[in-house]
């Protein structure tokens, strides 16, 4: 509908990009009556992964010769037509890349608040609010550029290609901006706290990989400016569904790791960084905090040590994750009181934490001075 109702003076096709479903997906694609032609893609079998869907559809992109691409998460529930006018139509007006801004649940996209939108803000400067949102446009250039892309690795070709594609975009120096949505993201929410999976882990090795090949980029950047918006103030302000955080399981797996993790954590964290933990570790639940510059140099150390492959990367990653329950924990604490706007504004000072504190990063990184 979105496609008629927008696009109809376009040529376009639908695509279905799968990993050999066994659920019918298919069939069920195929059969289903549109307007637009349609191509269904699928990995071979036994090959899973989310960017090897992408790879897919980069490369089906440049045969088709594609001006501008949407793509949208299959486990959406709140897409409306106006979604694939919002993400297309910057595309049509000089953008290449279109992030999409919707309002989310202060709760939802914990990996998002807690680690890819702070790193990327300062890293790369650029103020991106959903770099791993699962519904963006490109343009068909920037497709081959995808195509061709480097870094790509076993990460990016799973979880990994959400923010990979961001950070590319931004390297490319093209034209990026975020468009409003309209409506919350209403997916398939889940306690920040309960799933994490191999997500966590390839999205952060993602970022932590691409810091390597992008470093002369990163490095020079000192602060960070806003990203254009598109279409802002669009329509109703609908609030997203509530997520609920069971605060106890965060704590108990946050000091879990101390156990398990705290011999990986004396060699990839600073000796400093190291002891701050140590005293948080300590506190009461009902004194406890996480401070922002601590959790960003905790981030920033990891991201140093795995540039150097001090332990293997999987164990390094798997004892992050307790840290981010505990910052997690946190954030929640901090913010249990305040509005969805609140809470947005939280998020901002928090990156702005990150962007003061990149000096350590750069020292630690070997740049400083440079």
């Amino acid at each position: 509908e979105g496609i008629r109702k927008y696009f109809g003076d376009k040529t376009c096709v639908i695509i279905n990009c799968d990993n050999n479903s066994p659920d019918n997906t298919k069939q069920v694609f195929l059969d289903t009556p549109t307007e637009t032609p349609k191509i269904y893609l699928s990995t071979p079998p036994g090959v899973k992964g989310k960017g090897n869907n992408f790879r897919n559809l980069f490369q089906k992109v440049v045969d088709l010769k594609a001006k501008a691409v949407v793509v949208v998460d299959a486990d959406l529930k709140s897409i409306t037509p106006e979604w694939i006018k919002h993400l297309g139509e910057p595309l049509f007006e000089g953008f290449s890349y279109v992030a999409p801004l919707y309002v989310r649940h202060k709760y939802d996209g914990t990996i998002t608040n807690g680690i890819a939108y702070p790193m990327t803000r300062a890293l790369y400067g650029r103020r991106t609010r959903q770099p791993i949102g699962g519904d963006f446009g490109f343009s068909g250039r920037l497709g081959k550029v995808y195509l061709e892309g480097k870094a790509w690795d076993e990460a990016v070709a799973n979880f990994g290609i959400d923010i990979w594609m961001t950070t590319l975009a931004i390297n490319q120096r093209v034209h990026i901006c975020q468009s409003f949505m309209g409506r919350p993201k209403i997916h398939r929410t889940k306690d920040p706290g309960a799933h994490l999976g191999p997500m966590f882990r390839q999205v952060v090795g993602t970022i932590f990989s691409m810091m390597r090949y992008f470093e002369g980029f990163w490095t020079k950047i000192k602060y960070s400016r806003p990203t254009a918006i598109y279409g802002f103030g669009l329509g109703e302000v609908e609030m997203p569904p509530k997520v609920e955080v069971d605060t106890e399981n965060l704590l108990r797996k946050f000091h879990d790791g101390l156990d398990t993790y705290d011999a990986v954590w004396r060699q990839v964290l600073s000796e400093d960084v190291h002891k701050k933990l140590m005293e948080i570790m300590g506190m009461k639940q009902t004194e406890y905090t996480f401070p922002t510059d601590l959790w960003a140099r905790v981030l920033f150390d990891m991201a140093v040590s795995y540039r150097d492959g001090v332990v293997e990367r999987d164990l390094m990653m798997d004892s992050l994750i307790p840290l981010y329950f505990g910052r997690t924990l946190s954030f929640v604490k901090r913010t249990r009181s305040m509005s969805i706007k609140q809470a947005e504004e939280a998020i901002e000072e928090d990156c702005m934490t990150f962007e003061t504190t990149k000096p350590y990063l750069l020292k630690r990184w070997g740049k400083a001075g440079s």
